[in-house]
């Protein structure tokens, strides 16, 4: 399964991985190496959970217009998930 990730530095220096096809899926990394192992774990969790999520936007503070140094990577998670 192929899913478009988002990625972004934060004000504090973290990476943050936001997966758009999938609301509420975000996650955050030192480095963006440990952001998308991040992500891809969150994304499981999402794919795992029942129960319905906030936007990535919602919870943390911002949409399309506070992230404008956004970039945008495809990431390949496995088929089992």
């Amino acid at each position: 399964m192929k899913l478009l990730v988002t990625l972004q530095r934060d004000e504090t220096g973290m990476i943050v991985a936001e997966c758009p096809a999938i609301p509420g899926c975000v996650s955050q990394g030192q480095t963006e190496d440990a952001a998308l192992r991040n992500i891809r774990e969150a994304i499981a969790g999402c794919l795992e959970s029942p129960l319905p999520v906030l936007s990535g936007a919602d919870w943390l503070g911002g949409g399309p217009s506070a992230r404008q140094d956004r970039r945008q990577k495809t990431i390949v998670c496995p088929t089992d998930l």
